[in-house]
């Protein structure tokens, strides 16, 4: 399925678990020819993310809607900010308000961390990557706000890259049994996808490399002295991604040791919403 699929998806299915059989509290008390404007108000210093789909939301909802940007996704946001104004039917825009905030606050959210992240990483070669640790139904858009901020996505699910983890390696039987049933298995289905590996120990490296065909591999809970050691032993044959209970205290020390990627699990799964509010103008 398309990103463009799985978001219009994300989208009617929010609206049937808010709305239901009708916004009841809204249709009693606003009549269904008033018309009027509400703005997006920033309330708290961040990275705005989300602009996009509040317009494809509010479209989606009522297509007269109509939505004039005065900030783009991207751009650094302080309290009493407009991002826009939206203007249209009342009934429309107080039906479509909570989903527009649930989905700009979160995205904005993770956008502000993930820049924080990527500021940190300045004047060295790493990238900071997210991770599979995303809210159900909503990875399109959180992966979408990680981009914002400055990040880059790792594979979007299991379908666009092979990535075999500490429990693939032990289930498999080994470093040398995963890889090269991976290897077997894309030259049977004709397919081309990436090939990454986890290993533990600079001993699991060392077999990696040896058997090759791996396109990166992931050190797992590898020291930033470790990884150092990892990332001369490589001497860039392939890709390196750190990985593993790093933070923002940490992420710097990894980034010097010379690996190429850094993913942490953070920006998704464990974030603060940007504080907004959508209020009539």
């Amino acid at each position: 399925m398309e990103e463009k699929e799985l978001i219009r998806d994300l989208i009617k299915l929010a609206f049937a678990e808010d709305i239901g059989d009708g916004d009841h509290t809204t249709l009693c008390s606003i009549p269904s020819t008033e018309t009027g404007q509400s703005k997006l108000l920033i309330k708290e210093e961040g990275i705005l993310a989300g602009v996009e789909i509040a317009k494809e939301v509010f479209h989606t909802f009522d297509p007269c809607l109509r939505t004039e940007v005065y900030i783009n996704d991207g751009t650094a946001v302080k309290p009493g900010d407009v991002a826009f104004v939206v203007s249209g039917k009342v009934q429309s825009i107080l039906q479509a308000e909570r989903l527009v905030l649930n989905i700009m606050q979160r995205m904005s959210g993770i956008a502000t961390i993930t820049s924080r992240y990527v500021k940190l990483l300045e004047g060295t070669a790493a990238k900071v990557l997210d991770t599979r640790k995303t809210t159900p139904g909503m990875r399109m858009l959180e992966k979408q706000a990680v981009k914002i901020g400055g990040g880059v996505n790792h594979r979007i699910g299991l379908y666009d890259m092979i990535l075999l983890k500490d429990n693939h390696v032990d289930f498999a039987g080994g470093i040398e049994k995963a890889l090269l049933g991976a290897q077997m298995y894309l030259k049977e289905k004709n397919k081309q996808l990436k090939i990454e590996i986890e290993v533990r120990s600079l001993d699991e490296l060392e077999e990696a490399l040896r058997i090759g065909g791996v396109d990166r591999i992931m050190l797992d809970n590898f020291t930033p002295e470790k990884s150092r050691e990892a990332v001369k032993i490589v001497d860039g044959r392939v890709e390196l991604e750190s990985s593993g209970g790093i933070t923002i205290d940490t992420i710097r020390q990894y980034a010097e040791t010379g690996v190429d990627y850094i993913s942490v699990g953070a920006l998704t799964h464990s974030v603060k919403s940007l504080d907004m509010s959508l209020k009539a103008v």
